[in-house]
């Protein structure tokens, strides 16, 4: 799955020229002129970063941000906003609305690039692997951190994973081991003595062999002084602690381009199967939510006639996961499959409640729902 890019813009001339900036790079454009078409857009969609302009009819740049940010699957999303206006008052203004950065109108390509590429790994054509790598593939990861016990609690938290953990305790290990051995992905505290986080960020990003490993920065919850300029230098994500190690087992997937659908998807026999675990969070319904269309337009490729999709293992169910359910059954509908849920009576009980699910037909076992399966 390659980066997927949305600018929402209402000038023809602006999506143009985003569109040639990123030609030369892997990575798909997805277009919308106003903020109404926008939200559409990243919902369907889920890009990795949006390209968002301020000024626009219909919905402006800045009413689509709170919108955003006010969606849980879409509120983690980068973005940076373009913006006619360069004075002080309009850049406190769109800064504080929880941008990643702004560009001012008119712009060069190059430093549209150059500012995407500090947010997300930007690579030119052909240079991404052809073989996806998958849950299941050993992956190395440098943790850069002159704290030993925070080393062995990251290899303590991720253990379950085939994932290898390296530890360096200062900058003159870290480049040594990156010397001998390019990791998949490098994680640097930001509390190294001596500005060292920024050093080696910069050392890897000057030498061609490491300039396009993701780079996470590892600090406290409430050094956000840190975090912030470390977003600004261009690292690929923050890991603040006490480390949730759900979300950086979903950050690490995600920056290194790990294809994660095996938790959740499996074809079996005539239909795809799509499963939630016990403990869902909102990264589960982002990924789930990214392989939805692919997997279920493969599963028309190859013959497939029916999607069940089973949340018997969940507790309770709320919004994240009725929206969800709804883009399942319009794919499906869209595909012309036939689709069935199965779940336990307390979720059945639960779903009943939003008007989105009041005509869903519910079954007890995929048995039951692979002999009597609704098409829609």
């Amino acid at each position: 799955m390659g980066l997927k890019i949305l600018t929402v813009d209402d000038s023809r001339a602006v999506r143009i020229i985003v569109k040639k900036a990123f030609r030369q790079f892997d990575c798909d454009l997805v277009e919308a002129a106003n903020g109404v078409e926008g939200l559409a857009a990243a919902s369907k969609e889920n890009p990795d970063i949006i390209l968002l302009d301020v000024t626009m009819p219909v919905m402006d740049g800045v009413e689509m941000l709170a919108k955003l940010k006010a969606e849980p699957l879409l509120k983690p999303i980068p973005v940076v906003m373009l913006t006619a206006e360069a004075g002080r008052e309009m850049v406190l203004k769109i800064a504080k609305l929880g941008i990643r950065d702004y560009i001012v109108k008119p712009f060069k390509e190059d430093v549209l690039t150059d500012k995407v590429s500090r947010i997300i790994d930007l690579r030119p054509v052909g240079e991404r692997s052809s073989k996806q790598k998958g849950l299941s593939d050993k992956c190395e990861i440098l943790v850069v951190e002159d704290k030993p016990v925070i080393i062995e609690q990251i290899k303590k938290g991720i253990a379950h994973t085939p994932w290898n953990i390296h530890g360096a305790t200062s900058s003159g290990e870290a480049i040594d081991f990156c010397q001998k051995q390019l990791p998949d992905l490098i994680i640097i505290s930001l509390t190294l003595e001596d500005d060292a986080a920024a050093t080696i960020f910069r050392l890897l990003r000057a030498n061609v062999k490491t300039k396009y490993i993701p780079v996470f920065g590892l600090a406290v919850k409430t050094a956000l002084q840190e975090q912030q300029q470390a977003q600004q230098l261009g690292f690929t994500s923050i890991v603040t602690k006490p480390i949730d190690y759900s979300e950086l087992e979903a950050k690490i997937a995600k920056a290194i381009n790990l294809d994660t659908s095996e938790k959740y998807f499996r074809f079996e026999e005539d239909y795809l199967l799509i499963n939630f675990p016990e403990a869902t969070n909102s990264n589960h319904i982002n990924e789930v939510s990214s392989y939805l269309k692919p997997k279920i337009s493969n599963a028309v490729d190859n013959g497939y006639n029916k999607v069940i999709f089973d949340v018997h293992a969940l507790k309770n169910v709320n919004m994240p996961v009725i929206k969800l359910l709804v883009q399942v059954k319009q794919i499906c509908r869209e595909l012309t499959l036939s689709y069935s849920l199965v779940a336990n009576d307390d979720v059945v009980m639960e779903c009943q409640g939003f008007e989105e699910s009041k005509d869903w037909v519910f079954y007890n076992s995929i048995e039951e729902a692979k002999q009597t399966p609704v098409a829609v």
